[in-house]
């Protein structure tokens, strides 16, 4: 089907769209409207959804392995059992969609295969197998526990010195014997599951590597600590007593080398279906905080054009040419504000930059009413990046409570710096200090919202009246480099 005809099938069928099942590899469905659309079972690799509406869709069990879902509108949608490899959700409305038993695809290069750690206390808790493993291991521990004390008891009471080194043949054996086996078994567990699909294979291959290493660890025993008191004691009348040949004893090491195998394969496959889990919640909440900085972001921009365009609208006829160079530098404001291409971060120098432009339209504005700098301790800093539109509600709170309120001689000084392994960024007027009360407007609020997003506990805001009327932002510069570092990765 082509793009035409399935843009025709959606104005016959009233938008709603059946192809389950279908071979849609590559196809481009960007900025279609798929609502309720059933897509699943579909192979969807590499599609283009971008812009596309799928709210309510259904896209369970297909493949999206590459699929392009950026800016697309996936509210209440069913990508249950569907593989979410390299799958791009940037900017996506994802409120509602079910995303259960969604990981990666099948085919992954080894780089990309997270390790994650097999715990015992996980895979008793489990119920059915779990409790039988629990059964087993509890009964061989109880049943080996109870025979070392037996022969240890025997050791310390037996006056028989080859009786002695008999005894203590046996518990050396016996101890080796376990801990070898279950140090064959966990090194090549791994590499079993990788090489052989089927666990039967595994278990024979397995049993075979035990039965070798059983007769080498007792063979090379046998001859350290048990020859001279066994042959010894075979010369005397009595001999050493009946006792079960050698087979049979490898059944035990065979025993547990299975059973252990069998709960390392049980593990990986349950702490995988958990990390897979894991990721795709932390993609919804990367989603979701990504979500929230945007409206933060959205609302923030209008505020301070707003503010703006009237400043222009009010010199229009008082003063033309002032009013044509606040147009210029609202431009270059406006430029800078729809020029970020969804990206969250700014360099400080380029903050800094439109931080000056901002304060140089409201310097036509006010004229000699307003003098201020803009200061950066050390020129390294100006590489940081930091979040965009950080400081500039905090200047434009300066304006309107501050400035606007003195008659003349207003200053606003903004200055960084670095002090105990934190960047402080400082914007200081002189004009009436902060009420004891005071909480913040939105600008402020929205500031504090967004380092609570981005840093968490590591970024604080502070209104102070002494020694100077300003307000503080400090943020960990070990939280900034952090940041620094994931967000060139993603580039």
């Amino acid at each position: 089907m082509t793009r035409e005809q399935l843009i025709g099938t959606i104005g016959k069928n009233g938008r709603r769209v059946n192809m389950m099942g279908s071979d849609l590899e590559h196809f481009d469905f960007s900025g279609l409207d798929l609502t309720q659309a059933d897509l699943s079972f579909s192979n969807l690799g590499r599609a283009n959804f971008r812009g596309a509406i799928l709210r309510q869709a259904n896209l369970s069990f297909s493949n999206l392995e590459g699929a392009d879902f950026t800016d697309a509108d996936l509210y209440e949608a069913n990508l249950n059992f569907s593989s979410l490899e390299e799958v791009n959700l940037t900017g996506a409305n994802v409120e509602g969609a079910t995303f259960n038993f969604s990981g990666r695809s099948k085919y992954r290069t080894k780089s990309e295969v997270r390790s994650e750690p097999i715990t015992l206390t996980t895979i008793l808790q489990k119920p059915g197998w779990g409790t039988l493993i629990g059964m087993m291991l509890g009964a061989l521990l109880i049943y080996g526990s109870n025979a070392i004390i037996y022969f240890t008891n025997l050791i310390l009471t037996t006056q028989d010195p080859n009786m002695v080194g008999l005894y203590r043949f046996l518990v050396v054996q016996n101890l080796t014997d376990g801990a070898i086996t279950y140090l064959l078994t966990w090194a090549l567990s791994g590499w079993l599951i990788s090489q052989f699909s089927a666990i039967w294979v595994r278990h024979v291959f397995m049993s075979l590597v035990i039965i070798c290493s059983f007769m080498v660890i007792n063979m090379g025993l046998y001859e350290l600590l048990g020859r001279p008191h066994i042959e010894i004691l075979l010369k005397r009348p009595e001999g050493i007593g009946q006792t079960a040949p050698w087979y049979i004893y490898v059944m035990g090491d065979l025993l547990i080398a299975n059973l252990f195998l069998y709960v390392l394969q049980q593990g990986r496959q349950l702490t995988r279906k958990l990390s897979e889990q894991e990721f795709q919640l932390l993609n919804l909440e990367k989603l979701k905080t990504r979500a929230e900085l945007d409206a933060l972001q959205a609302k923030i921009n209008p505020h301070f054009l707003y503010n703006a365009l009237n400043s222009i609208a009010s010199l229009v006829h008082e003063d033309p040419d002032k009013a044509e160079e606040m147009t210029l530098l609202l431009s270059k404001l406006f430029r800078y504000s729809t020029g970020r291409n969804g990206e969250l971060y700014a360099t400080l120098a380029d903050e800094l930059e439109m931080v000056r432009t901002y304060l140089q339209v409201e310097q036509v504005r006010f004229g000699n009413r307003l003098a201020f700098s803009v200061e950066v301790s050390d020129p390294a800093l100006n590489d940081l990046k930091l979040p965009q539109f950080l400081l500039q509600p905090i200047v434009e709170n300066a304006i309107k409570h501050g400035i606007a309120k003195r008659a003349d001689s207003g200053r606003i000084d903004v200055r960084i710096y670095e002090k105990a392994r934190e960047l402080h960024l400082c914007v200081h007027d002189n004009g009436p200090s902060f009420p004891d009360n005071m909480d913040g407007g939105y600008g402020l609020r929205s500031i504090q919202d967004k380092l609570k997003l981005l840093y968490g506990s590591e970024a604080r805001v502070e209104l102070q009246n002494w020694p100077l009327k300003q307000v503080l932002i400090s943020i960990s510069m070990d939280k900034i480099r952090s940041t620094d570092t994931a967000v060139t990765s993603d580039l």
